[in-house]
């Protein structure tokens, strides 16, 4: 990791904000999802992005029971279970 040598403090509500200058570094936006962390006592904000369930895949990703799946994925996993799948 990198330091920063920016320190905030934790508001009453649990807030923290996020320096203006990284947020724009970074792309963070209002409403941008963000991922939170914890390894050991380290807590980690990285910005959320959808991902294939298996693979990791991040494009042409489906829907699939309230998981992300590539449909490349899909296709194999009819194939292995013996589904025939129409296009």
């Amino acid at each position: 990791m990198k330091p920063t040598g920016i320190v905030r403090n934790v508001d009453e509500l649990g807030r923290i904000v996020l320096p203006k200058e990284l947020r724009n570094i970074l792309s963070i936006e209002v409403k941008t999802p963000m991922e939170i962390f914890t390894n050991n006592d380290t807590i980690v904000l990285r910005k959320y992005e959808p991902a294939d369930i298996f693979t990791g895949e991040m494009n042409d990703l489906v829907d699939f029971e309230g998981k992300k799946v590539a449909k490349a994925n899909i296709l194999k996993l009819c194939e292995l279970a013996g589904i025939k799948v129409v296009e």
